[in-house]
């Protein structure tokens, strides 16, 4: 304190900052990206343990044997549901009843704001059928919830027939507390979306839904269960939900140490784990998949059913099985027992899962990154924008040079007006606003005078309005005064800073992987634009999942990135496109008329 209150120190210190800010902003830069990288190091990172004592040891006898005629269910259900031509309601009745379960129904309806394409869908109707076990041994006051999606064609077959396989299983077992939920949802996300809001009596998403008839108690964990094969050689966990969000740490910890009992091969983000971690195939491996889980919570969509949940508070994820190492095999029975395993333990909880982390990175199912270990390399990143602001400031402080005849630089002195630098941030936070609004609202014109489809007049209309929008911030300040001032250019680019370092540091609360993937590109944002960065994102994206595409298809899909994002706002409440409609494009028209304001 001593150093700050000192005047003649403290501007000892300002001047050391200022005189040195270049080399500490760019050893702080390397210094940042380089501790981030240094996360995936297994020695750097945390092993995983389980901090909730109800669920500390996986001493549970699984005696589920079923599996052979939970495929065969599956099988059954595949056939009416091909002679139904969707989701067989009807059948999914009698056979959740004749299993000793209360059965009930829920249909719901949608209109999407314009076709998805990718799914070959604009009105959307559907039922939604769940079963529900009463606890016998307790007041029914909670509840668990177990899912899997009716998928179009062949998709998903055996994960109903799983699931009805342990609903029956279940039925006659009497150490349950909690109420356990079955459900079988149609049209994935919207029909997941219909069922959770009619069970919370929420309608945040404008969707037409009947009542839920008949409800468990408070949702305490959730799982979503996709096999979409006879064959399962390993189960992929996958966490991400909207947002960003993430189950406690604890539930992935669960599905991890029932995979080690029962000896199923597990995987996360696809990727095997590998023991070579010093070396430098070991090293990279790890990164990938740090960096699989980055860009995944970066989008900001649910990358399964479960995602949904985690905005009711409810811990969920989605257990995947995949049909890909040959030389491992995982009967239907050894799953339905990893299952029976983890909703015993859950049933034993007394409070909801909290004792965990809830913001974390994983670079293996064995290993974690806790947010006291990564926020050190965001502050390392975000504290350049300060120090080039700090900089600005003293720029700004500092009274103009006098020439050798005493007379002060006219251009120097002069201060810039309110308006002209208000100017620019107003007409950029507009064209933000029009980018937003838009797309949507203009594609009915847009189909009537070109030949495009709707959803390709969405797309278009937000690359028109994302690209008329570089002129019109473009000297703006001119609009008012004839000449940019060096102290309006200043004062104009300090604002600017700042704006950027607030805007990344609120983005920081929502979604960190969105704002470190926005901080390590911020200097490449300035000089490119988001929507550069958007396009490289798709790219590094395919290349992390070793599905290298040409520049055509990164192109097709960067197209189709764009619909989506708008889609899932729309349909989900994703926050990612209003974000960088709103805030990231309007900061990032600063910069752009920064850049030629004189």
């Amino acid at each position: 304190m001593g150093l700050l209150s000192d005047p003649n120190r403290r501007r000892a210190l300002i001047s050391l900052l200022t005189r040195l800010n270049t080399p500490i902003c760019v050893v702080c830069y390397m210094a940042g990206v380089a501790w981030f990288m240094g996360l995936a190091f297994e020695p750097f990172t945390l092993r995983t343990y389980m901090s909730e004592n109800a669920m500390g040891s996986t001493m549970v006898e699984e005696r589920f044997p079923a599996g052979e005629r939970a495929l065969a269910t599956g099988r059954e259900f595949a056939a009416h549901k091909k002679k139904a031509g969707g989701m067989p309601v009807d059948w999914l009745v009698k056979t959740m009843q004749a299993r000793g379960l209360e059965v009930f129904t829920q249909s719901f309806s949608r209109t999407l704001p314009f076709p998805d394409e990718n799914k070959e869908r604009y009105m959307v109707k559907g039922t939604n059928v769940y079963g529900i076990l009463r606890a016998p041994r307790a007041p029914r006051t909670e509840a668990l919830v177990l899912s899997a999606p009716c998928s179009p064609g062949d998709n998903n077959n055996q994960a109903v027939g799983l699931l009805l396989g342990l609903a029956h299983y279940f039925r006659n077992q009497i150490f349950w507390a909690k109420d356990i939920i079955f459900l079988v949802n149609e049209h994935d996300l919207i029909g997941m979306q219909a069922w959770l809001e009619g069970y919370h009596h929420t309608n945040t998403t404008g969707m037409d839904w009947s009542p839920l008839q008949g409800r468990g108690g408070s949702i305490q964990a959730a799982l979503s269960l996709e096999l979409s094969s006879d064959v399962v050689t390993s189960l992929d966990l996958v966490l991400e939900g909207l947002n960003g969000q993430l189950p406690n740490l604890d539930l992935a910890n669960l599905f991890y140490a029932f995979c080690q009992k029962i000896g199923v091969l597990c995987t996360i983000q696809g990727k095997l784990q590998r023991n070579d971690w010093d070396s430098v195939s070991g090293y990279s491996h790890a990164v990938k998949t740090m960096m699989l889980m980055v860009m995944k919570q970066a989008s900001g969509r649910p990358w399964g059913d479960h995602g949904l949940f985690l905005r009711y508070h409810i811990e969920a994820a989605t257990i995947k099985g995949v049909n890909s190492f040959r030389q491992y095999k995982t009967d239907t029975t050894t799953i339905g027992r990893l299952l029976e395993g983890m909703y015993r333990k859950l049933n034993n909880l007394l409070e909801r899962l909290h004792q965990s982390y809830f913001f974390y990175l994983m670079p293996s199912l064995s290993h974690f990154v806790s947010i006291g270990y990564y926020m050190p390399a965001f502050g390392l990143l975000v504290v350049i924008l300060l120090l080039r602001a700090l900089d600005l400031w003293v720029q700004l402080s500092t009274p103009p040079p006098r020439t050798e005849d005493g007379v002060v630089d006219i251009e120097q002195q002069s201060s810039p007006g309110v308006l002209s630098v208000l100017t620019p941030l107003v007409i950029s936070h507009l064209t933000g606003v029009a980018l937003y609004t838009l797309p949507i609202r203009f594609q009915e014109m847009a189909v009537e005078h070109f030949p495009v489809s709707e959803t390709e007049a969405v797309v278009l209309t937000a690359i028109a309005v994302y690209t008329a929008g570089l002129a019109l911030p473009h000297n703006t300040h001119r609009l008012l005064s004839d000449e940019g001032t060096e102290q309006g250019w200043r004062v104009l680019k300090l604002v600017a800073v700042l704006y950027l370092a607030v805007l990344l540091g609120c983005t920081a609360l929502i979604n960190f992987s969105l704002d470190v993937t926005l901080v390590l590109s911020a200097f490449i944002l300035v000089v490119l634009s988001p929507a550069c960065t958007l396009l490289f994102s798709v790219f590094f994206f395919q290349e992390l999942q070793e599905m290298p595409i040409s520049f055509q298809e990164g192109w097709l899909l960067y197209l189709s990135v764009i619909s989506q994002g708008i889609l899932d706002h729309s349909l989900y409440g994703s926050l990612v496109y209003p974000l960088i409609a709103l805030l990231v494009y309007p900061c990032w028209l600063l910069f752009w008329n920064i850049l030629f304001w004189k």
